[in-house]
């Protein structure tokens, strides 16, 4: 290139210092795009760590359909159960959730054998928690397959869940021993299972399937919440009258304490009755349930609660389980609340960056996470890892991967 004058020699002067400064900006942007993108990726990359764990952990466990697991005993053995188990889901749907991640075949088959253990469970009309054994691995398996038969299983659990609605009480009866104690007990945790019974009345078009299964979340939202918006976790109706007889918490520290698992339960619970109903009062029930648990002056620093809100002990057992299920409650919720959603997933990320932790992580077959509490009254599962916590911690950061 021949420059004729002295005006061209300072016009390709500017001309290369304008291309030097683009190229310069160009690979800052791209830096700082690979720096998010590292950061968004992050869940992702964990999915892909645990898909690997699970795997592996698939030689060490037999496929069996009387050891599906649960946790781990006291003395170190692990504790295995049967489909009958309120748990019995949790292990087949993470390994669907994880399939759908990796696509990884031995996780596909592995899911297939042990999800076909609980199907029976469909009939079981003794229990409140078929939403968790039929929905957690038969809504995955249907989600990620489309395969219809899937779908028919827990259209069916559906069904069989309905018929423990008693219209005079507005709610789904949870459990059925104790009856010395309790005349029609209603628990917290079956919020849990609204889920499966409105996907159902949606795509059934079943209007009173639907239409009871909200009116089960209005009478938990009526009596279950106390002033400060902390819940009982249980409350035992009169079933002639559905007058309330009593308060109780079964599982947390006294009856006016918060359990940590059920403050839980109800967050993730409106906010999923929010999802199929738009109601703005399931809304804000799990907006004030947030604002409770992370306002609150007992959890620790790095956002992992104790198994219940009121133990004044800084050395009581945290519960892992509670705060999985928190944060992916949070990350549903933050979808929803515009105003509120940039601390929702900023709280859930507190959460899930903990639990990535060592203090939290197990390396134990085949379980990911560490300390949970099952029940301290109870006496079993105490500082332990569970099935469950391991589910919702995997929900959360299929989630968090996706927003």
């Amino acid at each position: 290139m021949k420059l004729r004058s002295y005006t061209e020699i300072i016009y390709f002067i500017i001309l290369c210092a304008s291309i030097i400064a683009c190229n310069q900006s160009k690979q800052a942007t791209e830096v700082v795009e690979e720096h998010s993108s590292q950061e968004v990726m992050s869940p992702q990359k964990t999915l892909e760590a645990l898909s690997l764990r699970a795997v592996e952990a698939l030689d060490h466990i037999d496929i069996d359909s009387t050891k599906i697991p649960r946790s781990i005993e006291s003395n170190g053995e692990l504790k295995l159960t049967k489909s009958k188990s309120w748990t019995s889901g949790f292990y087949p749907g993470m390994l669907w959730q994880l399939y759908g991640i990796s696509k990884n075949v031995k996780l596909k088959a592995a899911a297939e054998k042990w999800t076909a253990f609980v199907e029976k469970e469909k009939y079981d009309k003794g229990t409140h928690d078929l939403g968790f054994k039929i929905y957690c691995p038969y809504g995955n398996a249907y989600k990620i397959t489309q395969d219809k038969k899937y779908r028919d299983v827990y259209v069916t659990a559906a069904q069989t869940l309905s018929t423990r609605y008693n219209d005079t009480v507005g709610a789904i009866r949870s459990w059925d021993f104790n009856a010395d104690i309790w005349q029609y007990p209603v628990i917290i945790d079956n919020m849990m299972n609204l889920e499966m019974l409105f996907e159902v009345a949606k795509v059934t078009n079943d209007s009173q399937l639907y239409e009871l299964t909200d009116q089960h979340a209005m009478t938990t939202l009526k009596n279950h919440f106390r002033p400060d918006n902390s819940s009982y976790h249980v409350v035992d109706y009169n079933p002639a009258t559905g007058e309330v007889n009593t308060k109780n918490t079964h599982q947390g520290l006294s009856h006016e304490s918060a359990w940590s698992r059920g403050q839980a339960w109800g967050l993730y619970g409106y906010t999923v009755a929010y999802r199929y109903t738009k109601k703005e009062e399931y809304l804000q029930q799990a907006q004030k349930i947030a604002n409770y648990i992370f306002t609150h002056p007992n959890l620790p620093e790095d956002m992992i609660p104790y198994w219940d809100y009121d133990v004044e002990n800084s050395d009581e057992p945290r519960d892992v389980s509670a705060a999985a299920i928190t944060a992916s409650g949070l990350l549903e919720l933050s979808g929803y609340d515009s105003t509120h959603s940039a601390k929702y997933i900023e709280w859930a990320d507190k959460i899930l960056s903990s639990l990535g932790t060592d203090k939290y992580q197990t390396n134990r077959h085949p379980f990911f996470l560490k300390h949970s509490v099952g029940s301290i009254p109870g006496e079993f599962e105490i500082d332990a890892p569970i099935i469950y916590a391991d589910y919702y911690y995997v929900e959360a950061l299929i989630r968090r991967s996706k927003l």
